[in-house]
């Protein structure tokens, strides 16, 4: 793939601002540069940015129907009404219904869990769970990380007795479930600052308001932070403001004392006893709690993350991880038929965005082909399956665009649909899916911008191998954890050579291992650029070019860094790169 670099100079003004800031912090200016374009420009901002504080977590009763939502759970936990946590089948949804139902039962027992099947009920609030609930006894609902768009579902079970609390994060409609409280900071009328909560974090803020009503010390909720951090990196939302705190304090919690549940899975992973990021929880534990809800129950990873007994736990996690590697050579299959499909229709017709579907799709992975498809062909794109008369998909966007206000154009074909500006789901007839496909691509064409589909990579800085210094490290690791709106920091060195020992490697020669040197220092840099192997015969030409990175640590040499290269580009005999001529 070949990207476009963004680069913006800092204009001389904004050069001398970061110097005196810099001087104050005892930070390097071009990390404080950085820091600035992020928003961060007064000394106190940045103390606050660097030690997030749980006592800068914000009040929840400023949520709205956030006082109705811990008045009727006390009306339940009084009357010894049976309570029901229902939640998504996805991670978040998976750790939410963890997180809350951990919480309530160390003070009250007459309390279960519900997780729907995918393949037999579907997404959300289902008519099946809903008579379950109603044969068990259950008068109170908590659901979590779904709801917002159940109005008929929660009206019959309103019918039949039984009242929901809908802690949601998702988009809602303009017709609102009959819930006795819907927490949801993306409600129109709700007045909360921070919108960008995920379901596991509404539902934290709903237990940090009970606790409070209840006079239960906060520090009865910090063990269950962990599951917020791994809840934040997997569904992928900004890692600002108040989810910066649960994710930096959630880390911290994962990595010295993990709930049993996620230590069993760290240990399957081979991560025992090294740092765990927000980069790990994403390729690595958010995938393995995801697995059993995209091949069997998700009810199957709540089970786990609840579980009490290390030995339990490990046989838990394992039968988890045999569903992951299942789901990763189904997932390879769709993706390659997938990638046959986009090449034939775009042999005839070129699209600005993709639609797919094929009957026998396994619906629990359509949604990590359409983000793979996203990354690889850079459009929006919906990838979909059949379930009896009805297609459900999947839809996965690019940067800038919102692909469920493009879902949204065609509402009037859709059975079901909800999600978020850069990931949805959706069900239509069947019989509907080639008026979709026309309409929705029809949308996209008029609405999407050029650079939307263009492979960009937006650079923070330009340094030389001499800057990358030990404290220079050090300091980029107090602006973790990074993640959307906090991303990790990436670099541009120009002038580069290969210091006549780099090499490919990997199991088909796809990576390069790269030794360094630049025209500005003696200083020999390692860097690994995964999947460019293309490049390694220019680079032995001993010609200059360009690198894009990041700054990591060296896993195989204790105390070293290493660069792990996005993109490199040839410079001609001026220094400039090919992309810039």
């Amino acid at each position: 793939m070949h990207f476009k670099w963004n680069q913006e100079t800092p204009s001389p003004e904004q050069q001398k601002a970061a110097e005196e800031l810099a001087a104050k912090l005892g930070m390097s200016p071009v990390l404080v540069s950085i820091l600035m374009k992020r928003g961060i420009t007064t000394e106190s901002a940045a103390k606050r940015f660097f030690r997030p504080q749980l006592g800068d977590l914000i009040n929840p009763f400023l949520m709205k129907d956030m006082d109705i939502a811990v008045d009727r759970l006390n009306d339940a936990m009084g009357r010894k009404e049976r309570i029901m946590v229902y939640g998504d089948y996805d991670v978040d949804g998976c750790t939410a219904v963890a997180l809350v139902y951990k919480f309530l039962q160390q003070y009250y027992s007459n309390i279960e869990y519900y997780i729907p099947d995918r393949y037999d009920e579907g997404y959300g609030v289902s008519y099946k769970g809903i008579e379950y609930a109603k044969k068990a006894g259950v008068r109170l609902i908590i659901i979590l990380d779904c709801g917002i768009k159940a109005a008929e579902e929660i009206a019959y079970a309103k019918s039949l007795g039984i009242d929901f609390i809908i802690c949601d994060h998702h988009v809602p409609d303009d017709i609102m479930p009959p819930a006795v409280a819907i927490l949801n900071p993306k409600r129109p009328d709700d007045s909360y600052p921070f919108k960008h909560l995920c379901g596991c974090g509404v539902g934290f803020k709903f237990m940090q308001a009970f606790a409070k009503n209840n006079g239960i010390p906060f520090s009865r909720l910090m063990p269950l932070l962990d599951l917020c951090a791994v809840s934040i990196a997997a569904d992928i939302v900004p890692v600002t403001d108040e989810n910066r705190i649960l994710a930096f304090h959630g880390l911290k919690q994962l990595n010295q004392n993990p709930n049993i549940g996620l230590k069993a899975i760290i240990d399957i992973c081979g991560m025992s006893g090294r740092d765990i990021s927000m980069s790990d929880i994403v390729f690595k534990i958010g995938p393995r709690i995801n697995a059993s809800g995209r091949m069997e129950n998700g009810k199957m990873s709540v089970d786990l993350l609840v579980e009490k007994d290390i030995q339990a736990a490990l046989g838990k996690a394992h039968h988890i991880n045999e569903y992951n590697e299942q789901r990763k050579d189904i997932d390879k299959q769709m993706t390659e038929e997938a990638n046959a499909i986009v090449a034939r229709i775009d042999s005839r017709n070129h699209h600005s965005s993709i639609v797919l579907y094929d009957e026998n799709w396994k619906k629990g992975v359509i949604g990590i082909v359409a983000s793979r498809l996203t990354e690889l062909y850079l459009r929006p794109t919906v990838v979909m399956t059949r379930d009896g008369d009805f297609a459900t998909g999947s839809a996965r966007s690019v940067k800038g665009f919102d692909i469920y206000g493009a879902i949204k154009s065609c509402r009037d074909l859709m059975v079901n649909f909800g999600g978020h500006t850069y990931a949805a789901g959706l069900t239509l007839r069947w019989d509907d899916l080639q008026e979709f496909r026309r309409r929705f691509q029809q949308y996209v064409e008029e609405n999407i911008q050029k650079e939307q589909t263009e492979a960009i990579l937006d650079i923070d800085a330009e340094i030389y191998f001499k800057d990358i210094t030990r404290k220079l490290h050090n300091d980029l690791k107090r602006l973790a954890p990074f993640g959307p709106a906090n991303t990790k920091p990436l670099f541009v060195t120009r002038g580069v050579y290969d210091f006549g020992t780099s090499k490919v490697v990997g199991r088909h020669q796809e990576h390069i291992k790269l030794e360094l040197v630049d025209s500005n220092s003696n200083n020999v840099m390692n860097g690994i650029a995964f999947g460019q192997s293309k490049s390694v015969r220019y680079i032995k030409s001993k010609r200059a070019f360009s690198i894009a990175y990041t700054i990591e640590d060296n896993v195989f040499k204790k105390g070293d860094v290493q660069l792990q290269i996005e993109d490199i580009k040839p410079e001609d005999t001026n220094g400039e790169t090919n992309a810039e001529r």
